[in-house]
């Protein structure tokens, strides 16, 4: 009996950097502005990835964002963000991201965000932020 190979997901990661805002509630992806990994930690800037996932057609795709230690109405550090999704097609594309909210002097620093299918990391990006000096009065 011959047993059919099992298909591996491809992930290509097209773009990242800072996008146009997006909700999830859209069927469109945000534009992409500019590629960067640095990103200027400013109010409401949207940042993060697109990729291309092909062969993994209705598989759980996992996604975590690590951001540096923000704290929460307590104090304590906010835990990383993550959730997953089905994979809706077999030539799919997904963005993953945040946007800077207030304070946002707490929000500088690594924030690394990953994909996994099956348990499998298939995209791992780190975005530096960075608060921009206020000019001088």
């Amino acid at each position: 009996m011959a047993f059919m190979a099992k298909k591996k997901p491809e992930v290509k990661l097209n773009s990242w950097g800072i996008y146009t805002p997006w909700t999830d509630q859209s069927k469109e992806l945000p534009t992409l502005i500019k590629m960067t990994h640095d990103i200027p930690c400013e109010l409401d800037v949207e940042f993060g990835y697109i990729v291309n996932i092909k062969k993994a057609k209705n598989k759980k795709l996992a996604y975590c964002i690590y951001h540096p230690e923000i704290p929460d109405e307590e104090g304590k550090p906010l835990p990383p963000f993550d959730g997953e999704v089905y994979i809706k097609q077999n030539d799919w594309n997904f963005f993953i991201g945040d946007t800077i909210w207030q304070p946002v002097e707490n929000k500088q620093g690594a924030w690394r965000i990953t994909l996994a299918i099956e348990g499998k990391i298939v995209a791992d990006e780190t975005f530096n932020l960075i608060l921009q000096s206020s000019p001088a009065d």
